[in-house]
């Protein structure tokens, strides 16, 4: 049972589907389990020293013989660093968030990794496949996070015809409906973040995950457009603390540092009133933890049932 795109064959995967890279949510125990199941497990470094995502690959290269991948966020304070041990550990493929990867594409691409950088726009992914990065992730509004301005069902399609190399589809995906449905706009697979934090393997606190199978439709909501870095987490005293400050016009600054650190309160400690519960718009499509691989089956056999219905339909 599989879904085969071009995206299989370029990251040597067995479905199109790649996990997100959250910061403090995806280890190397996340990683392996979703490369262990046929996806691509991918850790992420967010603001972590080199010391401690080393000890993550070393986690996920014991743990598995599958290709994974590391998320590095350009805007880190240890981002050199990772992308130095990224290198000498020859991650087989490499994501990046918040920078332009352009001066490291070439060194990742001469120890054999791909590079596939998250975009927000049609322009950034026309600047993307001009440096020959191998892939890109379009991200639309709906994920959990920093996030952008445009919808998936918007953005995608309009990457598609804009670039010729593989486009990736994030934000708003959760099952197999949602696969099948960024297939149909042009994409070579789908990122899935928030349905992999309601898994067995992912190490994120009970709280955390309790707090996504409990929300609601409308209950992940962005905060921080005023700083110029907008934030999709689920609403709690955090979000209505962050809410207030930006309709009085609190200094931009003040805001930031009110969620410095709050991330790793949610995921590590389970503080889901006060910690930043990043999480997206799919988080009330999600009722149960499951294994990862329990998860990316149903994906899989849900995306096949979706196209086999509805080129029947067509018929």
């Amino acid at each position: 049972m599989s879904v085969k795109t071009d995206l299989c064959d370029i990251l040597e995967i067995e479905h199109p589907i790649i996990q997100g890279g959250m910061a403090w949510v995806a280890t190397g125990e996340l990683a392996a389990a979703v490369s262990r199941a046929g996806g691509l497990g991918v850790i992420g470094a967010g603001n972590a020293p080199a010391d401690v995502i080393e000890t993550e690959i070393d986690k996920v290269k014991s743990l598995t013989d599958r290709p994974f991948g590391l998320n590095i966020m350009l805007l880190s304070p240890f981002a050199d660093d990772i992308i130095e041990l990224a290198i000498k550990k020859k991650v087989p493929v490499i994501t990046t968030g918040a920078g332009n990867p352009g001066k490291h594409v070439k060194r990742f691409q001469e120890v054999g990794s791909k590079v596939i950088p998250v975009v927000p726009s049609v322009a950034l992914a026309r600047r993307m496949e001009r440096l020959d990065v191998d892939a890109v992730i379009v991200e639309g509004t709906e994920a959990g996070g920093h996030v952008g301005e445009l919808t998936t069902m918007a953005l995608v399609p309009q990457v598609v015809d804009a670039v010729d190399i593989p486009v990736i589809a994030a934000g708003g995906i959760a099952d197999g409906r949602g696969l099948a449905a960024v297939l149909a706009l042009g994409a070579a697979g789908a990122q899935i973040g928030t349905r992999f934090v309601c898994s067995k393997e992912c190490t994120a606190s009970e709280e955390y995950k309790e707090a996504i199978l409990n929300a609601r439709d409308r209950d992940a909501v962005v905060t921080g457009r005023s700083t110029g870095h907008p934030v999709r987490n689920l609403k709690n005293a955090l979000t209505k603390k962050i809410d207030k400050m930006e309709k009085k016009g609190s200094d931009p600054k003040e805001i930031e540092e009110l969620g410095t650190g709050k991330l790793r309160d949610a995921v590590v400690d389970g503080d889901i009133k006060e910690g930043s519960v990043m999480a997206g718009q799919v988080s009330g499509m999600i009722a149960e933890i499951k294994y990862v691989k329990e998860i990316i089956d149903e994906i899989i056999k849900e995306t096949k049932k979706s196209i086999e219905e509805n080129y029947t339909m067509i018929e």
